[in-house]
């Protein structure tokens, strides 16, 4: 049989299609462009900036800031928080007469974020001149020139720095930093991307009597961290992650959502962050979305037909009051970690969830060591379970944090081998100590002390 085409057509025929596969395979290779992990770095303060709980109480009494029923309203959270008695506080209240002021909440910044960069820096080896990308988030403190232009005179960073710096957009920030940081890679060939997740307290102090802006004083501590990113395939085998997953959940449009934090003032012209009685509600909410979200791409077939089936059989049986289903998530996850935002949040995220104790212990132990550090706080966790020698090659991690707006952001990660000892990490020195005992007591108590202080 001879062919109908000749040999001009055949050519241009066999020309088209190898262009056509060539084309698929850039493409392909362009909206899948694989984000690695290289290492990261948790900024401890010096101990001369440890803080008991007491000692923080009496410090409260003593300023002449607070009455003595915002004191005593302090003891209480304290008492219920799940902080231990060596978290940080920044330098400024370590002083017998506390001033907080802009130059305190610089010194501050420059602290945890050039100790964050400095051993990140030491730890992967990487240049200056070979960062192409770089994300900073801080929530409340700010200034200009703003911190991403510090970090680019500090380091001499080249001058075709992509920099962004994002603010304002609460806890959730340091996860939406690396999800910024993910698209950016996607068109950024071969480069480093630089994020960096810290938070400023100096500056931020509720001095009011709005009980309301009240917590925030109680629960927020030093701490930064900084993450180096690389879509270089050079960089698979020397990884310690690959990222899998992203994905952002924005409820800002509600206005019971937009308004449950919100930075305002009082009524003598005090500035400070309102909590409402809203927050629980709103973040079981979005994180429920988030949650539903990534469970579609992480979970097991069996367990989304196991939800699907209960699902409908709610739907078409509601008279018979069928218990929800609660998917197994530790079936697609080893390592759980969420933002510690405080107890009552660690508690409704492990009963929603499902999870063990085991499963909660990094959360727990960071709240306890280093308290509610806002963005950082998930790299803390992640810090903790690398010194327990917990991270295996092929291991799952997923880090969920959400704040303000309300927003809550997932990322998922595969270990690429497993983690050994690093001198560096914030918990080396100490780990043998932990975990500690935390006291248990009735959540419902614990919560309704949260919420004597929400408007």
């Amino acid at each position: 049989m001879h062919s109908n085409f000749n040999p001009e057509a055949k050519f241009f025929l066999s020309s088209l299609i190898f262009s056509l596969i060539l084309l698929a395979f850039y493409m392909t290779k362009r909206t899948s462009r694989r984000v690695y992990l290289l290492d990261f770095a948790c900024y401890k303060a010096p101990d001369s900036q440890k803080c008991a709980k007491d000692t923080m109480v009496e410090r409260a009494r003593h300023s002449g800031y607070f009455s003595e029923d915002k004191v005593d309203f302090m003891q209480k959270v304290l008492e219920k928080s799940g902080l231990g008695d060596s978290t940080y506080l920044a330098e400024v209240y370590m002083k017998q007469v506390a001033d907080p002021c802009m130059k305190e909440s610089k010194r501050e910044i420059e602290m945890s974020v050039f100790g964050s960069i400095d051993m990140l820096l030491a730890k992967t080896g990487v240049r200056c001149e070979e960062i192409g990308i770089l994300v900073v988030n801080c929530c409340i403190f700010n200034m200009v020139p703003s911190l991403s232009s510090m970090i680019v005179n500090r380091y001499k960073l080249k001058e075709g720095i992509v920099s962004y710096n994002l603010v304002g957009m609460g806890c959730s920030a340091g996860l939406m930093a690396i999800g910024l940081a993910e698209q950016l890679l996607q068109v950024h060939h071969d480069t480093y991307a630089l994020v960096m997740s810290t938070e400023s307290i100096a500056e931020n102090c509720y001095i009011g009597d709005d009980r309301s802006k009240f917590l925030i004083n109680c629960l927020f501590r030093i701490g930064g961290a900084a993450v180096l990113l690389s879509n270089r395939p050079s960089d698979r085998d020397t990884s310690k992650y690959q990222l899998l997953h992203t994905v952002h959940t924005n409820e800002a449009s509600s206005d019971r959502s937009y308004n449950c934090i919100i930075q305002e003032e009082d009524a003598a012209g005090q500035r400070g962050i309102t909590v409402t009685k809203h927050i629980f509600t709103t973040a079981s909410t979005v994180v429920k979305s988030n949650v539903t979200t990534l469970g579609l791409r992480i979970l097991p077939i069996s367990e989304k037909i196991k939800y699907l089936t209960n699902a409908i059989a709610r739907k078409l049986r509601p008279a018979a009051n069928i218990r929800r289903y609660k998917p197994n998530y530790a079936k697609s996850i080893e390592h759980f970690l969420p933002h510690v935002g405080g107890k009552p949040v660690l508690d409704e995220l492990q009963r929603s969830l499902g999870f063990s104790n085991s499963v909660m212990e990094a959360s727990r132990m960071t709240l306890y060591r280093f308290g509610n550090t806002s963005s950082s706080s998930i790299w803390y966790e992640l810090a903790y379970a690398e010194a327990k020698g917990r991270v295996k090659k092929g291991g799952r991690v997923w880090q969920i944090a959400f704040g303000s707006g309300f927003k809550c952001t997932s990322v998922v990660w595969r270990a690429m081998r497993s983690v050994d000892y690093d001198e560096m990490n914030p918990w080396t020195a100490e780990i043998g100590g932990f975990p500690v005992d935390v006291e248990c007591d009735d959540h419902g108590t614990t919560m309704s002390i949260f919420l004597q202080g929400a408007k």
